[in-house]
């Protein structure tokens, strides 16, 4: 739906004026947009998660700089809908957006943002480029995620979890219905995986063809051995309830409900050596928002190294500022360099799209 709706958009918007051009602010020095940022006193963040935690977060935001942050309630696709209708206004509610990288792919952010946000402090040591994503200096990350392997560590030594795909196929066959990973329309984590079984089984010239028989052929030839979920959550809640010994999930998941107490502690994350998607989130400010030295002000709160180590610490997000330190006891920096980049969006849907008709729907 999103997508369709992106599509829709960028259709009218290549008959409609250009974007609204950056006024002076930002060529302003900093600390005149802080001390504007001040007058302005608040700021309306769309973000579609977690936002009970970031409400409780954005505190420190608020008392460092006396500037109100209101998250309101909706969904991705909710909020995606009203920044698109009021791109037109004069002013939209929106302050800050908040964009899956990969959608960033899907429509022009010098369209929609204001920018480039170059005038913020640390932008050298942000991230544009997330999640097969571009922000073209117009957008940011702020959130980055890592999916992978969680397991029960009483069920599973480390030195026995499956590295390679072969391994991992080896280790279904001798634990049937002991992994398991999610549909992926119930959530990113089991998107990844199919997305990995389809490279790993699936030639460079057939990956580009969208010729991807030879993965559906290894979903059916262990329909037995896996277990098959309805959504990220599900899969770890079984995973602590002890029918699954291993499962797809997201790193910043795992973190957050281990953190409520929802999962419990002693569950363990790792990417194998196969490789496992890694991305994140981004945002901007829209060219027509109503508080924009505040929102600048908020951007570069959340992107700067104090809180992305904080946000890692505690929330598990992997930090997108090249100046911060990751979670202490975390993912070993050697197990990093098996995260990969999300296939481009086009294939990454294909894929999905293909899953579901010839794996679910043809079984």
């Amino acid at each position: 739906m999103l997508k369709r709706t992106l599509i829709a958009a960028a259709t009218a918007l290549s008959f409609a004026q250009p974007a609204l051009a950056a006024d002076d602010i930002m060529t302003k020095p900093w600390d005149d947009i802080v001390a504007q940022a001040k007058e302005e006193g608040q700021v309306v963040w769309y973000n579609w998660f977690l936002q009970p935690r970031f409400r409780e977060f954005v505190k420190g935001f608020e008392e460092e700089y006396g500037i109100e942050v209101t998250i309101p309630d909706g969904t991705n696709e909710g909020n995606f809908n009203k920044f698109l209708a009021e791109r037109d206004r004069p002013e939209g509610d929106i302050d800050v957006m908040s964009v899956p990288g990969d959608a960033l792919s899907k429509f022009d952010p010098k369209t929609y943002f204001l920018g480039p946000l170059d005038t913020l402090p640390d932008f050298d040591k942000l991230r544009t480029e997330i999640n097969s994503g571009d922000g073209k200096g117009y957008a940011v990350a702020y959130w980055g995620n890592q999916t992978g392997l969680a397991y029960d560590p009483t069920q599973v030594e480390f030195a026995d979890l499956p590295q390679t795909f072969d391994d991992l196929t080896a280790w279904m066959t001798a634990h049937p219905m002991e992994f398991a990973f999610n549909d992926p329309q119930g959530g990113g984590a089991g998107k990844a995986f199919v997305q990995m079984a389809v490279r790993s089984k699936v030639s460079d010239a057939d990956l580009k063809a969208e010729k991807f028989d030879a993965g559906w052929d290894w979903f059916k030839s262990q329909k037995d051995n896996y277990g098959y979920t309805a959504s990220n959550a599900d899969s770890l809640t079984r995973l602590n309830g002890g029918e699954f010994h291993l499962v797809v999930a997201w790193e910043d998941h795992l973190a957050g409900l281990q953190k409520k107490g929802e999962i419990d502690k002693r569950m363990k994350f790792y990417i194998p050596k196969f490789g496992m998607p890694g991305g994140g989130n981004a945002v901007g400010i829209p060219a027509n928002a109503k508080h924009k030295h505040a929102a600048l002000v908020f951007v570069n709160w959340l992107t700067s190294a104090k809180v992305q180590e904080m946000l890692a610490t505690q929330l598990g997000a992997s930090p997108v500022n090249s100046a911060a330190k990751g979670v202490p006891g975390g993912v070993p920096a050697e197990q990093r360099a098996y995260s990969v980049d999300w296939l481009a969006a086009d294939t990454t849907d294909a894929i999905s799209r293909q899953f579901l008709e010839k794996v679910v729907l043809g079984q």
